[in-house]
């Protein structure tokens, strides 16, 4: 009997161990194994969940001046159930915020936890209205951090920086192409109030802190954007074009140093400006280029060993009937080389040049050029121009193509083209940010330089840039693109301004000149494109109204970059600097 007592014993014994285990495993699972889940849902519960905004991250120019910043800006709010002396706080609110106090007064009667008095309070205002309640005895007040976006030089690389809509994201520019690296990560914390209606945090192992934005460094030199851009407003001024546009790059890397667009709007209040006012016109502009079109054909041909600089055309006196239609110079010539049928930019000549070469393999060089497709830059909006497949190509294409007509570009795609010429053969990609940096001012992201392909061979370019350093010559087309003291080349172009419903627009011209100094040894190549140029009493081409812009802008630049003077370089006798009158043409 006993024995049977003390076996059942045992059995409730074991039984009772064995249940407190499985009790004893899950109160351990539950305090340990599930402790993050229950805090958080517990947080959730019975506390409020503050998110606390990450800083959006800095633009910068490649020396570091700030472009894009955050002005600190509050949000002034009143918990009306924790208001004491309602007059005193009424009086110190309404004189630091500037409002009539029967409106803060009236405001602040309730017993509403969340009361906004005033918006975009700067954050000195702040601090004073902090310690005026503080040596008063009063709380209350809250201050929801909100901070603007700023852009301290207003206009200037408006087009490239872009701005921010309602909700703090990028529209337009590197705002926008950056908005990843810029926007940071919000983070949170969990609060409650204790019985005083104090808050106090709750759940420290549930916050996570705010993760700001990074610093997004450009390759754009702001003291040559301040030229390009002064020049640019003069040339508005003077031309009242429908729209004038310019980028420089450095041929070699790619990086873009300053581009601009007239008309130009401030960032810092897009929503007063028009919507075309905004768009970065160097990007987004599409154009029939005109002659400085011709350098791809003669490359092309020059790199095919299809002709060689020396190989004479004959240009048919001015005038060629070429299936069913006249092909037309400014000027009658006879015979001409390679060589100077790009000095003189001969219609005429360029499209005897294509016909000879062979449409298949100028259509391979057009694209190889790059056009037709985008530059790849990153910049929102970038469009890729309008190159018809060869297959599309009619009777007249052929000889009309050469000299910039049925194609249209961007104006990036033109000055990376001459960069091709100037840099030895290189299709870049080109490049408007630098680098992204962390908080600390260490890289997290570097760009460096990217050849796309090889587009010419070196002794090509450098036959190439032989006649367009003729072309800024007395005997070329842009002698006015010349830059006292450099070698310059370029090439200029004009052609009819398409009209959207078809066909040209009788006496309107886009003008533009594309180029690079100095052409013994480039540092920077550019271009500068002019919608409809209004210039009562002068020749509207490229030569007389982008060329010499074009000038202003080098030789400021040259100066800017400490370029040695060839004259100085040689021992020569040293020039003087005299600068252009920015009201000549």
């Amino acid at each position: 009997m006993n024995s049977k007592i003390h076996r059942r014993a045992g059995i409730v014994g074991v039984a009772l161990a064995l249940l407190l285990s499985i009790y004893s495993g899950r109160l351990v699972y539950l305090q340990v194994g599930k402790h993050e889940q229950y805090a958080r849902e517990a947080a959730e519960t019975t506390a409020k969940k503050k998110i606390v905004r990450a800083e959006r991250g800095k633009i910068t120019d490649v020396r570091g001046e700030i472009l894009a910043d955050n002005v600190p800006i509050y949000t002034v709010v009143v918990d009306g159930s924790l208001v004491g002396d309602r007059a005193r706080m009424a009086e110190i609110l309404s004189r630091r915020l500037e409002i009539p106090r029967d409106q803060v007064e009236q405001r602040i009667a309730s017993t509403r936890p969340y009361i906004v008095i005033k918006n975009r309070v700067a954050a000195a205002t702040v601090d004073a209205i902090r310690t005026e309640l503080a040596e008063a005895g009063l709380r209350g007040v809250l201050y929801k951090h909100d901070p603007v976006r700023m852009y301290p030089n207003e206009n200037m690389l408006g087009h490239v920086l872009g701005f921010l809509n309602h909700e703090g994201r990028g529209v337009q520019g590197v705002e926008m192409m950056m908005e990843p690296y810029l926007r940071g990560e919000d983070g949170f914390v969990y609060t409650e109030r204790d019985r005083t209606g104090r808050e106090i945090v709750a759940y420290r192992g549930m916050e996570r802190p705010a993760q700001n934005g990074m610093t997004v460094r450009l390759t754009v030199d702001m003291n040559l954007q301040a030229i390009l851009e002064n020049e640019l407003d003069s040339a508005y001024q003077r031309l009242n074009p429908n729209m004038i546009t310019a980028a420089f790059v450095n041929p070699h890397t790619g990086e873009v140093l300053a581009m601009a667009t007239r008309p130009n709007f401030n960032p810092n209040t897009p929503g007063t400006a028009p919507l075309e006012t905004t768009k970065n016109r160097a990007v987004i502009e599409m154009f029939e280029p005109g002659s400085t079109f011709k350098l791809v054909v003669i490359s092309a041909a020059l790199n095919e060993h299809s002709v060689n600089e020396d190989t004479k055309f004959f240009c048919e006196g001015g005038r060629f009937a070429y299936a069913g239609k006249i092909l037309r110079d400014a000027h009658g010539y006879g015979t001409l080389s390679v060589h100077d049928i790009l000095v003189k930019s001969s219609n005429i000549g360029s499209a005897k040049i294509a016909m000879h070469l062979g449409a298949d393999t100028f259509y391979e060089y057009i694209r190889r050029f790059g056009f037709g497709e985008r530059t790849g830059i990153g910049l929102p909006g970038e469009i890729k121009g309008i190159v018809r497949p060869r297959d599309k190509w009619t009777g007249l294409s052929i000889t009309r193509i050469p000299m910039g007509h049925e194609v249209a570009v961007t104006p990036l795609q033109s000055v990376m083209s001459m960069a091709v010429i100037a840099n030895g053969g290189n299709m870049m990609l080109p490049q408007i940010v630098r680098s992204v940096e962390d908080d600390q001012g260490r890289e997290v992201v570097s760009f460096r330089p990217q050849v796309v392909r090889r587009v010419i061979s070196e002794e090509t370019a450098a036959q190439v840039n032989s006649a367009l350093t003729e072309v800024v010559s007395e005997r070329g087309t842009a002698p006015l693109a010349k830059i006292p003291g450099f070698a310059t080349a370029g090439k200029t172009g004009t052609a009819q301004r398409v009209d959207p419903k078809g066909g040209y627009t009788p006496g309107k011209y886009v003008v533009s000149f594309a180029g690079y100094f100095p052409a013994n040894d480039p540092r920077v190549v550019g271009i500068v494109v002019v919608d409809d140029p209004r210039t009562p009493g002068t020749s509207t081409y490229g030569g007389t109204v982008a060329a010499p812009i074009f000038s202003r802008i080098g030789y400021a630049f040259a100066r800017q970059l400490d370029l040695v003077p060839e004259n100085e370089q040689s021992g020569g006798t040293t020039i003087a600097y005299v600068p252009f009158n920015s009201g000549a043409n």
